[in-house]
């Protein structure tokens, strides 16, 4: 007589897709669950025969996925959803959102922007993302008491805002909170420098050394418009991605958000150091940003990933709207 194997949970679907081997769509098949880790992906009768589930969810009808993976998103502006609709990103940025974030910025509006954001992602089949925002704290503790996994962004930016008033304090914060969470299972980090136009020399430079010491990304708005482009030769006599690679931070922990504006000594430049880019088309298109030119980075070999941004450049955090 055969002892069936306990676990937590079994779940049946017409179709399992997994994702790997790429491209493969299993038909009537199950997903055994233990202690929040997958045992085993097998035809349904053998996992019946195999488990004794506690609980055994069935979906005959339904093709059985793994979460989406939302690459760049502000989430506690899920409270700012239609504000200062229908500008281009510098008046939307200068004149509405940093205004009223200031002003209504705080643990508790993170916490609640969050709670209502995880929300609306799970509804539609994300549970994971990679956070972009202030007070990481915060954000640590609400992703980790709702147990959703996040990659929480350590801000960094050359001007005040309610979580820290200089570069130094963004720095010793970061570092703090990362130290405080850095051994959880659900929560990650990145360093956060918010873009080329927001943060020094310095600044890069450190997070450059802090990022290769600690193993960690780097996520950051580069190349988002043309202005950004324009200013920055104006400024530095570079475009944004060559002066970022100056200070030695163009490699395989970058996560580049938006590209609308490159070259093909860009692409290619991405494509040779392993950058990952995070293409957000709904929120390029709402501030009238541009096009990333995603099918010649994938030509190229670069990874392009996609995100939703946050809900007041988007208005939702529809991963397959985004897909579309």
């Amino acid at each position: 007589m055969n002892v069936l194997e306990p676990c937590d949970l079994l779940i049946e679907a017409g179709h399992v897709v997994p994702v790997v081997p790429k491209g493969a769509v299993l038909a009537d098949h199950a997903v055994a669950v233990k202690d929040g880790r997958i045992l085993a992906v097998l035809p349904r009768a053998e996992a019946r025969a195999r488990f004794l589930p506690a609980e055994i969810v069935s979906r005959p009808e339904a093709a059985l996925i793994p979460g989406l993976v939302n690459i760049h998103t502000h989430n506690p502006m899920t409270l700012l959803r239609g504000v200062a609709d229908d500008l281009p990103l510098m008046p939307w940025l200068q004149e509405h959102i940093w205004p009223i974030e200031g002003a209504v910025m705080g643990p508790d509006y993170i916490a609640d922007g969050i709670e209502l954001a995880v929300a609306e992602m799970l509804r539609g089949g994300t549970t994971t993302c990679n956070e972009n925002y202030f007070f990481p704290d915060v954000q640590a503790q609400t992703y980790k008491r709702l147990g959703f996994r996040a990659t929480v962004g350590l801000p960094v930016i050359e001007f005040p805002s309610p979580w820290a008033k200089t570069t130094a304090e963004y720095f010793d914060k970061a570092l703090e909170v990362y130290d405080a969470w850095r051994t959880d299972p659900l929560i990650r980090f990145a360093f956060a420098p918010h873009a080329p136009y927001t943060v020094s020399d310095a600044s890069f430079e450190r997070i450059g050394m802090l990022s290769a010491q600690l193993d960690i990304p780097i996520h950051c708005h580069v190349h988002e418009t043309a202005q950004e482009i324009t200013d920055s030769q104006a400024q530095h006599g570079q475009r944004p991605l060559a002066r970022l690679d100056r200070l030695g931070i163009v490699d395989s922990r970058l996560i580049a958000v938006h590209m609308t504006q490159l070259t093909e000594g860009e692409i290619k430049l991405c494509a040779e150091r392993g950058v990952h880019i995070a293409h957000c088309p709904q929120s390029n298109l709402k501030l009238a940003s541009g096009f990333c030119p995603v099918e010649a980075l994938r030509t190229a070999g670069v990874n392009v990933a996609i995100g939703t941004d946050g809900c007041a450049s988007n208005n939702d955090l529809d991963m397959f709207e985004e897909t579309r």
